[in-house]
């Protein structure tokens, strides 16, 4: 009992001096920035932008490092508002404006510049010696915690942020950026895929933000699949991302890197598997409604989703992932070669949920209908979530549908797989962008769909049992993309990789 007591005292004496270690280290960080003319600008910038991302980390349990801060750069308009809340805007106006006004009003003139050097002078020494005594005292335990639990500095609002963001803004648009790189050059589809009687078309429907736990074919309770079941797809149980955000994942999952060695400068400037299908004499079109294409859609005909009037499927503000399909029997009309349709949908995009999808598609009830989805119950939150992945599934049964009354004319498939899943509140973690090395698996695992004509399964040789039976006992990744593209549209290229391609042992 004592050592026990004394254990406690001892953590209440390192926690206290914890919190004047951060004392003495901020006010050495701020002292440097602390200039006459520059300083309020600065200071009013740093509680507006930390207001923002307290919010984001106290209320979704995320951190916002260097992968985050690349999402919010590549988020649009559209999918920041969804962020707004009474809640947020409170939070902001509280914890970032109130203070930037007190501090604005402040008086912080200087009365000489000795003084003002004099007093700097004090406060970045004073600094020092305070994190070099609390170091020297405490080094054994602050070695040992950091080394086990590297990810607490992307606890630290505002250096972590800052520093990220820095490292973003140079990256992108300062750092001079590698040479273009063309990979595959030598691409062609097989003899077999030429001399073929019908074309092939693939629609590959790029998922967003749909974990597979909460999928009726992994086993969840509810029936979120209900609207594919009938057409009996193929489902792959055990998919892992290369990300937990789409700015990473995407751009990831269609190089050819896998997720241990993926470079972001060299994906974007690299030819990536749609290149090199488009290369070997593939045509394809990429429809987007999800924040852009993240490179990928560099060379190939590229359409987004707008709102626009008199479309029941749409309003002002959104449109549901299924007004995409609209244009499907225009894009499919006189195909002469092999074509691929990819629909970068919205599916699960949080936090507003319930915009993913229209009244008629509410199964699971009571939902979410609010963007602060920390402040509903549990129940509901998961309700609004299981809605999106329910009419993801309805999306996929229309495409499905719409493949089967061209069987005539093409060998026909669909292919589905989400770039990253999603936290519901699991642990205290909401949405997802946690950095890999420790995010939770409901962010990580995700699930991927196979659905191909009879016709289509003939023509590339596979034995579909072989193929299902693959899809529950073997664990795949976005890695096997690449390969499996290659594979399954007869590409052939020097840079295919056989023991990467799902289908390979199938044929």
């Amino acid at each position: 009992m004592q050592h026990y007591q004394s254990f406690r005292s001892r953590k209440h004496w390192i926690h206290n001096f914890n919190s004047f270690f951060f004392l003495a280290a901020f006010n050495f960080i701020f002292q440097i920035f602390n200039w006459p003319i520059f300083n309020k600008v600065f200071f009013i910038f740093l509680l507006l932008t930390s207001s923002l991302v307290s919010y984001s980390m106290f209320n979704y349990g995320i951190f916002v490092d260097y992968g985050m801060i690349e999402n919010i750069f590549e988020t649009n308009s559209g999918e920041a508002t969804s962020y707004l809340s009474t809640y947020s805007v409170l939070w902001f106006l509280l914890m970032g404006c109130l203070p930037s006004l007190m501090l604005l009003f402040t008086n912080l003139e200087r009365k000489s510049w000795k003084n003002f050097a004099i007093w700097k002078a004090v406060g970045l020494l004073s600094s020092l010696i305070v994190i070099a005594l609390i170091a020297a005292l405490f080094y054994k335990h602050y070695a040992s915690i950091g080394r086990n639990n590297s990810h607490l500095k992307k606890m630290i609002i505002p250096t972590e942020y800052v520093a990220s963001t820095v490292k973003y803004i140079n990256n992108t648009y300062i750092k001079e950026p590698i040479p273009y790189q063309e990979i595959g050059l030598d691409a062609q589809l097989k003899p077999e895929a030429k001399q073929a009687e019908k074309p092939t078309l693939l629609v590959f429907v790029l998922g967003e933000t749909a974990r597979v736990y909460n999928y009726q074919y992994y086993g969840y309770e509810k029936e979120t699949n209900a609207h594919t079941k009938p057409y009996n797809p193929i489902f792959f149980s055990d998919i892992q991302s290369c990300g937990t955000a789409t700015a990473v994942s995407v751009p990831c999952m269609f190089s050819n890197m896998n997720r241990s060695n993926y470079d972001h400068d060299k994906a974007y400037n690299q030819d990536n598997v749609v290149d090199i299908m488009n290369r070997a004499g593939i045509h394809s079109i990429w429809r987007d409604h999800d924040g852009g294409d993240k490179g990928v859609a560099h060379k190939i005909k590229k359409l987004t989703l707008a709102p626009k009037d008199g479309d029941p499927l749409c309003n002002k503000d959104k449109c549901y992932d299924t007004a995409m399909l609209e244009s499907f029997e225009q894009d499919t009309q006189n195909l002469k070669q092999d074509n691929i349709i990819f629909y970068h949908i919205s599916g699960s995009h949080g936090p507003t949920y319930f915009k993913r999808y229209p009244e008629e598609h509410k199964k699971f009830t009571p939902d979410c209908p609010r963007a602060d989805i920390e402040n509903c119950t549990n129940e509901e939150l998961i309700n609004t979530y299981d809605n999106t992945i329910l009419y993801t599934d309805f999306f996929i049964s229309q495409a499905i549908q719409k493949l089967e009354k061209l069987t005539d004319k093409y060998n026909v498939a669909l292919m589905y797989i989400s770039d990253h899943g999603e936290s519901l509140g699991e642990n205290g973690v909401y949405l997802h962008g946690m950095p890999y090395s420790f995010a939770p698996k409901e962010q990580t695992h995700v699930p991927m769909i196979m659905w191909m004509s009879d016709g289509f399964a003939e023509q590339k040789g596979i034995n579909q049992t072989c193929l299902r039976k693959a899809g529950k006992e073997q664990s795949f990744s976005h890695d096997n993309l690449f390969d499996s593209l290659l594979g399954l549209m007869d590409v052939q290229t020097k840079e295919y990789r056989e023991n990467q391609d799902i289908f390979a042992a199938c044929r």
